[in-house]
C-alpha cells in the first residue's frame, strides 16, 4: 500500500489530523492496535477549550458536541469551603469551555472519517516504523493476520505515551523532560444529577477535589490521593465522605448516587524534544503529557495537529518544507506554556505532604492573590479557556 501520510494511532491527534488532511485533499491511512469498539468504550473525561470546539464545528464534526456538550462560561474555585467564581467569558472576551468526553470526540471523528471513505486499520499488531530519514514505511499485521507494508511520504506518530513512534527518534537526538507528582487522582463516575452548574476546583487541608459533569444523570468526580493507593481500599461510603468533606461549606452538599467506575490517575508532566526526526513527526501524548488539572491533554493534541496539518498542506501543495522544518519549534512553544500553566494550577490547588511552613504560607498567599486580583484571574481564565489555535 501507499499513502501520503501514514498515521500511527487513532486517538484525538491521529483522527483529527486525518480529518484535517482529508479536507485539504491529502491522503492518509491510520493504523491502530485497538478495535473500534474498544476505543469507543474507553471512558475518558474531556474539557474542550474554545479553540477545539470552534475547530470541530468549523470542520463538520461538532454537531453532536453542540447538542450534548455542557458549555461552561466559568468555574468555581472553592477554598476552605468558600466558593469564588472565575468568570471565563467576562475575563477572556467571551471564551468558554465545553465538557464533552474524549471518547465522544473519538466517536465523532471515527464516524466522519469512515463516512468520508477514510482508511483506518483497527486491531493491528506488531507495528513498526522504518527509514524515517529516507522513504518511510510502516509495517504491521492487520486484524486478519496478514502482514502489511505501508509506504508513505511522512509518518505522523500519534500513538500515545507508550507507543513506538517516539522511540523511533534516536536517543542521541531526543531530550526528554519528566516531572512526577507525589500524588494521584482518585476518579469516580456516579449515577447522580449534577451537584453544580459549573466545574468546582476545591482546595482543602485534606487535599484537592474536582467536581465535574458527564451528563444530566452521570457525574465525574476526583479527589487527591496517594498514587500507590488501591481502589479496593475505598468503599462507596468512604469515597462520598471524603468528597463531601473536601467541598463542604456555604451549605453546599454533593448529590450522591451509585458509583459504577473508579480508578487512580497518576500525575506527571512530560515533554519530548524535538517532536520530529527526518520524515517522522510526533503529536499528542506521544510527545507530551500534562497533569489533568489544567485540562490541556486533548487540547494540546489538537493544537499539535493543526500546526502539522498546515505544514503538510504547504509541503504537498507547494513543495514548501518550512512548516515541517519548524514544526517542533512551533508546537513546543504552546506545549511549554501549557506545561507551565498545568504545573502552576496543580501546585496552587493541591496539598503537598512534605512542605515547609514557609511554602505552606506562600501557597496560601498565592491563592489569596488569585481570589482577589482581577489581573491574576484573567491570566488563569485565558490559559484555562485556551489560546487561539491559529
Amino acid at each position: 500500500m501507499r499513502t501520503q501520510v501514514g498515521i500511527v494511532g487513532a486517538g484525538p491527534a491521529g483522527l483529527m489530523l486525518s480529518h484535517l488532511l482529508h479536507l485539504q485533499g491529502i491522503d492518509s491511512v491510520v493504523v491502530e492496535t485497538r478495535t473500534r469498539e474498544a476505543i469507543e468504550a474507553t471512558i475518558r473525561a474531556g474539557v474542550l477549550e474554545q479553540g477545539t470546539v470552534d475547530l470541530m464545528v468549523e470542520t463538520g464534526v461538532g454537531d453532536r458536541l453542540k447538542r450534548e456538550g455542557f458549555e461552561h462560561g466559568g468555574f468555581e474555585l472553592r477554598v476552605d469551603g468558600e466558593g469564588h467564581r472565575i468568570d471565563l467569558r467576562g475575563l477572556t472576551g467571551g471564551r468558554s469551555v465545553t465538557v464533552y468526553a474524549q471518547h465522544e470526540v473519538l466517536k465523532d471523528l471515527i464516524a466522519r472519517r469512515l463516512e468520508d471513505g477514510g482508511k483506518i486499520a483497527f486491531g493491528v499488531r506488531d507495528t513498526s516504523v522504518h527509514d524515517v530519514t529516507g522513504s518511510p514505511v510502516i509495517r504491521y499485521t492487520d486484524a486478519e493476520g496478514r502482514p502489511q507494508s505501508l509506504e508513505c511520504d511522512v509518518v505522523a506518530g500519534c500513538d500515545g505515551s507508550y507507543g513506538i513512534c517516539r522511540q523511533a527518534i534516536p536517543e542521541s537526538v531526543r531530550q526528554e523532560y519528566l516531572r512526577i507528582y507525589p500524588f494521584g487522582w482518585f476518579g469516580i463516575l456516579a449515577k447522580a444529577p449534577p451537584s453544580a452548574h459549573e466545574l468546582i476546583y476545591a482546595r482543602h487541608d485534606r487535599g484537592f477535589a474536582l467536581i465535574s459533569t458527564r451528563s444530566e444523570t452521570v457525574q465525574r468526580m476526583y479527589f487527591q490521593c496517594d498514587p500507590n493507593d488501591r481502589v479496593d481500599n475505598w468503599s462507596d461510603d468512604r469515597i462520598w465522605a471524603e468528597l463531601q468533606a473536601r467541598v463542604a461549606g456555604d451549605g453546599f452538599r454533593l448529590k450522591e448516587g451509585e458509583i459504577f467506575q473508579r480508578n487512580i490517575v497518576p500525575m506527571r508532566s512530560f515533554v519530548c524534544e524535538p517532536m520530529q526526526h527526518g520524515r517522522l513527526f510526533i503529536a499528542g501524548d506521544a510527545a507530551h503529557t500534562v497533569p489533568p488539572t489544567g485540562a490541556k491533554g486533548l487540547n494540546l493534541a489538537v493544537a499539535d495537529v493543526v500546526v502539522l496539518a498546515r505544514a503538510l498542506e504547504n509541503f504537498f501543495r507547494r513543495n514548501d518544507t518550512a512548516g515541517l522544518d519548524g514544526y517542533s519549534a512551533t508546537a513546543t512553544r504552546r506545549v511549554w506554556r501549557a506545561q507551565h500553566f498545568s504545573w502552576w494550577f496543580t501546585s496552587l490547588m493541591h496539598r503537598f505532604e512534605e512542605v515547609s511552613p514557609f511554602d505552606a504560607r506562600r501557597q496560601r498567599a498565592e491563592l489569596d492573590m488569585v481570589l482577589s486580583s482581577h489581573a491574576a484571574q484573567q491570566v488563569l481564565a485565558e490559559n484555562y479557556a485556551g489560546l487561539p489555535l491559529r
